[in-house]
């Protein structure tokens, strides 16, 4: 069973002191540590953002992808072979604003994928610009009057996009998340784990203490997790009481399991000797 030291990598972390991503790189690590998988079980992919260096720091097979297309790519992976598990890793600006349009069609074809996405609503790689997540009103050196847009809420739209497992972290409560993580990729399906990760450096207002007075979680106060409406009802709290955990959680088939064609075999199996492609290239001449 892999141990924290095998997950180690020699590259140097460049992660602004007290950031909020090193909550979730300990609790993913933990998590991968707690499920039993191999290093060679699992492939990480990333997109643009600070959240981006998780391939450099995690010690397993990983793809650092262009900006907001973790999901195309992780998909892709997934199913050209099932057998590995694949965890997509994206930040607000990255999956919410440039990678929005793959959200809600990766949701609603139940990929058997993780999605956690770090949710600092900042930009923090390119120095503080407000991203779909910033709440209303937050000033920045892009918006010196404050933001205009209200902010987006992701877990009401995955759940309304018909996501099998939705579910809010806090990177400033690590135990909590490693379970969150863990269940995330047990779960069979599409499994969405949106993460508030404080910016130090760029976010005045959603701070750890901000947070830390606001969020509670869902299983201290018996949420049904299998009751759509009442998920729907949490998703929307916003202000004094933040909930965090799984808001949501169903089984259902993925979208593999329609693929009659390629069910049995992964794709990188598939034996290739006999083929001829030279009708093919014919035809399109």
């Amino acid at each position: 069973m892999v141990a924290l030291e095998d997950l180690k990598t020699p590259a140097k972390n460049t992660w602004c002191p007290g950031c909020g991503n090193f909550g979730i790189l300990m609790g993913f690590k933990r998590a991968l540590m707690q499920l039993g998988l191999e290093r060679e079980q699992v492939i990480i992919v990333s997109g643009i953002g600070c959240h981006g260096k998780m391939v450099n720091y995690v010690n397993v097979n990983g793809f650092h992808g262009i900006h907001g297309r973790v999901l195309p790519l992780a998909t892709g992976i997934k199913l050209a072979n099932p057998n590995l598990t694949v965890v997509g890793f994206a930040g607000d600006a990255d999956q919410y604003d440039e990678g929005w349009g793959h959200f809600s069609h990766a949701i609603r074809r139940n990929i058997d994928i993780t999605l956690i996405v770090h949710n600092n609503m900042v930009l923090g790689l390119t120095t503080g610009q407000t991203t779909a997540t910033s709440q209303k009103g937050f000033k920045t050196k892009s918006t010196p009057f404050g933001s205009i847009p209200s902010m987006l809420n992701p877990v009401a739209h995955a759940l309304v996009s018909h996501g099998t497992f939705v579910a809010r972290g806090y990177s400033g409560d690590m135990m909590h998340l490693t379970g969150l993580i863990g269940e995330a990729i047990k779960h069979r399906g599409f499994a969405f784990i949106d993460v508030f990760q404080p910016c130090v450096t760029f976010n005045y207002l959603n701070t750890y203490d901000w947070f830390k007075e606001r969020v509670y979680k869902l299983e201290e106060e018996d949420h049904d997790v299998t009751d759509k409406g009442k998920a729907l009802e949490k998703a929307f709290e916003w202000g004094d009481r933040i909930p965090i955990g799984i808001l949501y959680k169903e089984e259902k088939p993925t979208y593999r399991d329609s693929l009659l064609h390629v069910k049995g075999m992964p794709l990188t199996k598939l034996p290739i000797e006999d083929v001829d492609i030279n009708p093919l290239l014919k035809s399109m001449m």
